[in-house]
C-alpha cells in the first residue's frame, strides 16, 4: 500500500485509506504527514533530555502545537508546505541535541535521536495492533489539544501544562508502556483537552466579550462579498478591520457561523450573515458565492475549479495551487488586500436561503437563564436535555442526527456545539416556555461550555453523580478534535455516550471492548431505538 490513514471517520471502509485519503490528501501528502508527526515525536525526546539538564528551549510546546494541527484532517494538503515543516522541525530537533552535547557531552544524547535519517514513520510500524490503537487514540487526542492550543496563542492565551503534556504525551508513543500507563495517559488527555478549551474559551472572550443569544441573517445583500470559513477569529477580526468602508460585506461559513454571537463583532455592518452551512458543502456553496473565499482553519476540501481562482488560504492551511496569505510578523496583522482587492470586482453572492437562525448559548448566557432552565425543569416542561455536538460529515448515514433531532419528543432540549448542528439548526422544533430547544454554544471547542452548564446543573440539582443529570450525548465525530472533545468527557466521568456514525476504526477490537466495559461508550444505532432509549 503506497499509504496508510484511518484517523478519520469517513476512512475507507471504516478500515483506512491505503491509495488515497477520502478527505483528498494524496499518498505523498500523508506519508509527510507521518513523517512531521514522527519528527515532532524525536523533538520530545530532546526536549526531554534538555530540560533533564536544565536547559529550557522556549516556543518547543507552540512549535509542537502548530506542528501537529498541520496533520489535522483537511488543514494541509500541500506537499511544499508540510515538507518545509519538516525541515524546520529537523533543525529544531538538532539544536536541541546540539544544546545537549554542549552542555553534558556526546554521552548525555543517548536516547536523544538524530534528526538527518530517513525512518519507518508510518501508523502501521506499531505492530501490535492493540499498543497501536492506544498510541493512535492518545496522537489524535493531542492533535485536538494542539489545534485549540495554537487557536488560544493566536489570541496570545498559552498554558504551559498543556505544551508539557503535548511533549509526555507524544514522547510516550515512542515507549513500551503497559495498558493500564496507555490509558491514564488518555484520560490525561481529556483533562488537558479541558485545560486548552477552558484557556482559548478565556482569549475568544477576553478579545470579543462573551457570546450572546443572537439572530443570523441567511439571507444575502447586493454587494460584493467575502467568505470567511474555519475557526480562526482573529483573522475575521482583522478581515472586518481592512473591509470597514470598502463596500465589501464579509459572510461567515462553516464553523465561523458562532462568530455573530460575540458582541465585538455586532459592531461592524458589514458583517453581513452566514452562507451556506457544513463544510462537506462548501464545493457547491462556494461556486454560488460569487466572490473570494478565505479558509483559515480546517476544514478545507479540494478545491473545484469554478472557484480556485477565488480561494485563500491562511495560517496552518495550505493546498497546492492556492493563494497563500502569510502570516503575521513583528506584531503587525495579516494583509487581506489581495482578497479585498478581488471581492470588488466580484458580483454579489447568489442567495442560497433567507431568513434566520439563533445560536449564542455559551456557558455564561446558559448559565444567566439558570433560573428559566431549572424552574422548567423542576415544573416537567423540560426531561431530557441531548447533546448532539461534534462534526458534520458527507457520508448518507449522518441523516441520523437529523432524524434524530426530529423524533425527539416537544420535552426535549438540544444541546449543540461544532458543525454536527447544521444537521438540525435550522429545522423549526420549536421552544419549551421561550427556551429554544436546540441551545447552540458555538464552535467544536465550545464544547467546553456544554460541560460548564452540566457541572453547573450538578450542583443546583446536588447530584452526587453526574450521570445522574437529565443528560444524554449522542455524539457526531469526524476528526480529531472530536477526539479530544470525547477524551474530555470521559475524563468529567460522563457514561453511556453514543458515538457515531460508526466508532473509530483505530480503535482495535480489544481496546473498544475496554472502552465498552469501562465508560459504557456504544454506536449509535437505530433511531427509534435510540430516542426511546434516551428518553426512556
Amino acid at each position: 500500500m503506497s499509504m496508510f490513514c484511518f484517523q478519520c471517520q469517513e476512512t475507507m471502509g471504516n478500515k483506512g485509506c491505503s491509495a488515497f485519503g477520502v478527505c483528498g490528501k494524496t499518498a505523498e501528502v500523508a506519508n509527510l504527514q507521518d513523517a512531521l508527526v514522527h519528527t515532532l515525536r524525536k523533538i520530545t525526546l530532546c526536549h526531554e533530555k534538555a530540560e533533564a539538564l536544565g536547559i529550557r528551549r522556549e516556543g518547543v510546546g507552540a512549535f509542537l502545537a502548530d506542528g501537529l494541527f498541520r496533520t489535522v484532517t483537511n488543514v494541509n494538503f500541500d506537499p511544499a508546505s508540510l515538507g518545509a515543516s519538516i525541515e524546520q522541525a529537523r533543525s529544531l530537533g538538532r539544536e536541541l541535541r546540539a544544546l545537549v552535547v554542549e552542555r553534558a557531552g556526546a554521552g548525555a544524547a543517548d536516547g536523544c535521536p538524530t534528526f538527518d535519517e530517513a525512518e519507518e514513520a508510518g501508523v502501521l510500524s506499531t505492530e501490535d495492533a492493540d499498543v497501536r490503537a492506544l498510541r493512535e487514540l492518545l496522537v489524535y487526542g493531542l492533535k485536538g489539544i494542539a489545534a485549540y492550543a495554537h487557536h488560544a496563542a493566536v489570541l496570545g492565551r498559552e498554558d504551559r501544562s498543556v505544551y508539557d503534556f503535548l511533549v509526555q504525551g507524544l514522547a510516550s508513543t515512542t515507549r513500551d508502556l503497559s495498558q493500564e500507563e496507555m490509558l491514564r495517559l488518555v484520560l490525561k488527555a481529556g483533562e488537558v483537552a479541558m485545560t486548552t478549551m477552558a484557556t482559548l474559551d478565556a482569549a475568544n472572550t477576553e478579545a470579543y466579550g462573551d457570546p450572546e443569544i443572537t439572530e443570523v441573517n441567511l439571507g444575502v445583500r447586493d454587494r460584493p462579498g467575502i467568505l470567511i470559513s474555519g475557526h480562526d477569529l482573529k483573522d475575521l477580526e482583522e478581515l472586518l478591520e481592512q473591509t470597514e468602508g470598502t463596500g465589501v460585506d464579509v459572510y461567515t461559513h462553516g464553523e465561523m457561523l458562532p462568530a455573530h454571537y460575540y458582541p465585538a463583532f455586532k459592531k461592524h455592518d458589514h458583517l453581513a450573515g452566514n452562507y451556506g452551512g457544513s463544510w462537506h458543502e462548501q464545493t457547491a456553496q462556494f461556486e454560488s458565492f460569487n466572490g473570494p473565499i478565505l479558509m483559515t482553519t480546517n476544514c478545507l476540501v479540494p478545491p473545484q475549479a469554478a472557484y480556485r481562482d477565488r480561494l485563500y488560504t491562511t495560517g496552518t492551511v495550505a493546498f497546492p495551487g492556492i493563494k497563500h496569505i502569510p502570516g503575521r510578523r513583528d506584531g503587525g496583522g495579516k494583509d487581506f488586500g489581495a482578497i479585498i482587492e478581488q471581492a470588488r470586482r466580484c458580483r454579489p453572492p447568489t442567495q442560497l436561503e433567507s431568513g434566520t437562525i439563533v445560536g449564542g448559548f455559551a456557558h455564561k448566557q446558559v448559565l444567566d437563564l439558570a433560573d428559566r432552565v431549572v424552574g422548567a425543569v423542576k415544573s416537567g416542561a423540560i426531561k431530557k436535555f441531548v447533546v448532539m455536538a461534534g462534526c458534520d460529515g458527507r457520508q448518507r448515514s449522518r441523516g441520523y442526527f437529523t432524524e434524530v433531532a426530529r423524533s425527539l419528543p416537544d420535552d426535549t432540549v438540544i444541546l449543540t456545539a461544532g458543525c454536527a448542528k447544521y444537521r438540525y439548526n435550522k429545522l423549526d422544533l420549536g421552544d419549551i416556555g421561550g427556551i429554544p430547544r436546540v441551545l447552540d454554544a458555538g464552535q467544536c471547542n465550545d464544547s467546553y461550555s456544554l460541560a460548564v452548564v452540566a457541572l453547573k446543573l450538578k450542583e443546583i440539582f446536588e447530584v452526587e453523580e453526574i450521570n445522574d443529570l437529565p443528560i444524554e450525548f449522542d455524539i457526531a465525530w469526524y476528526e480529531q478534535k472530536a477526539v479530544a472533545v470525547l477524551l474530555a468527557l470521559l475524563h468529567l466521568g460522563f457514561k453511556g455516550i453514543r458515538l457515531g456514525p460508526t466508532l473509530p476504526a483505530f480503535l482495535s477490537p480489544n481496546v473498544a471492548r475496554v472502552l465498552v466495559e469501562r465508560f459504557d461508550i456504544m454506536p449509535t444505532g437505530e433511531v427509534a431505538d435510540d430516542v426511546a432509549a434516551m428518553t426512556g
